[in-house]
């Protein structure tokens, strides 16, 4: 029997390359922490900023970007009081990446399904064209 994935679980991996990309899957698994990141895509936001449009407490925020900055996706600047984030991009290449390595399995199905709307497309074409042969009777010139 398999243990949950828990952020302890991710810590303890034995490759730190491997504990890098279960820390980002698991951050990113959170819608909350997505729209935070797509907020960062534009650019560096105060924390106020970032957790304005969210409809949790300030403190749960920051407890999303305290995950994501241990994800290595964001970084976090402080200046007394004021922290501003920005975007990391970083892991989420690696993530790509790692993804990219079974793009050959989606992109068979892919082919396939372009072989079968090719033949499709040939078999109703064909049909157009017995059916205005068909139309055409002699002497309707």
């Amino acid at each position: 029997m398999t243990k949950p994935l828990t952020v302890h679980a991710i810590e303890d991996a034995e490759d730190p390359d491997e504990a890098q990309l279960d820390r980002v899957f698991f951050a990113l698994s959170d819608p909350v922490r997505r729209r935070i990141l797509e907020r960062l895509d534009d650019g560096a936001l105060l924390v106020s900023e970032i957790a304005a449009p969210f409809a949790i407490s300030l403190q749960a925020v920051s407890r999303h970007i305290q995950m994501l900055v241990r994800a290595g996706l964001i970084t976090q600047e402080r200046t007394g009081r004021i922290s501003r984030c920005s975007l990391a991009a970083g892991p989420v290449f690696a993530a790509a990446v790692w993804i990219n390595r079974y793009s050959k399995y989606w992109q068979a199905q892919f082919d396939l399904l372009a072989v079968a709307l090719h033949d499709i497309e040939e078999r109703r074409t064909r049909q157009q064209r017995k059916t205005k042969r068909a139309g055409r009777k002699p002497g309707n010139c």
